[in-house]
């Protein structure tokens, strides 16, 4: 059923993600599904039961609902009256959860998208999808792969051009933030490591070197200039936990 379910949920997601276009509503992939659109040459991460991980942003948050709704789309109404100035929730006529991201993620740290929802025309930009497992501070294999087939189909380079991975981009998420920097350079380290152990992370046929990539990004987060709120903030480092843990937030 394995096979079946995940690719019954790729077809749900992206026929979403057209339907939206067609109708001026601007609605992406985020998630293990993104990261399948954008490597379709590595062999996919299956799960079964796969739920729908998707971005919008919040100047069409109404007419989106609509849209939903008009497919069959269960909302669950607590929960957005609650949380949907950040995050949507939907069952939908499969029976598969359907999570939408409103304007940013916000997990152990806050990346802001409200501005680029649309520089690719599936899933968020590929730095961006990059940064959304960075910022975990406690990955799992599944986001380590994530990262190591991004980072092997994409290549990192400087500016912030769509379908690379632009060192600018991260630049500017962790020049500001040392707890964002803090946690992507401490990702990177493991990262690499864990690359060098498990060759069996890396895909086959990968077009690019994901550890020059990591090892550039880390390069870019050492280098770049820092704010005075950056070097306040490092003044304390470890002393005071950096991060958020992601809360569940159960729904109806």
């Amino acid at each position: 059923m394995g096979d079946d379910a995940e690719v019954d949920a790729l077809d749900e997601a992206l026929s979403l993600v057209r339907g939206a276009d067609e109708a001026g509503i601007p609605l992406r992939l985020v998630g293990g599904l993104a990261v399948r659109v954008l490597c379709p040459d590595f062999p996919p991460r299956l799960r079964d039961r796969q739920d729908l991980d998707l971005a919008s942003v919040s100047r069409t948050r109404a007419a989106l609902t609509a849209f939903l709704v008009a497919r069959g789309y269960e909302p669950d109404r607590r929960f957005n009256a609650l949380y949907g100035h950040k995050q949507l929730f939907f069952s939908s006529p499969s029976g598969r959860a359907v999570d939408v991201l409103i304007d940013r993620l916000d997990m152990c740290h806050v990346l802001p998208f409200h501005d680029r929802i649309e520089r690719m025309p599936l899933t968020l930009d590929v730095a961006d999808l990059l940064l959304s497992k960075l910022q975990i501070v406690e990955l799992n294999e599944k986001d380590v792969r994530d990262v190591l087939y991004l980072l092997s189909a994409y290549p990192v380079a400087e500016g912030d051009e769509p379908g690379t991975i632009g060192l600018d981009r991260i630049r500017g998420v962790v020049a500001d933030d040392w707890g964002w920097w803090r946690t992507l350079t401490l990702n990177v380290e493991r990262i690499l490591a864990l690359a060098s152990e498990r060759r069996d992370l890396v895909p086959p046929a990968a077009r690019e070197d994901p550890s020059r990539g990591l090892e550039a990004i880390a390069e870019a987060a050492r280098a770049v200039p820092k704010t005075l709120r950056w070097k306040l903030r490092a003044r304390v480092g470890e002393r005071k936990r950096w991060y958020r843990l992601p809360e569940e937030i159960g729904h109806d």
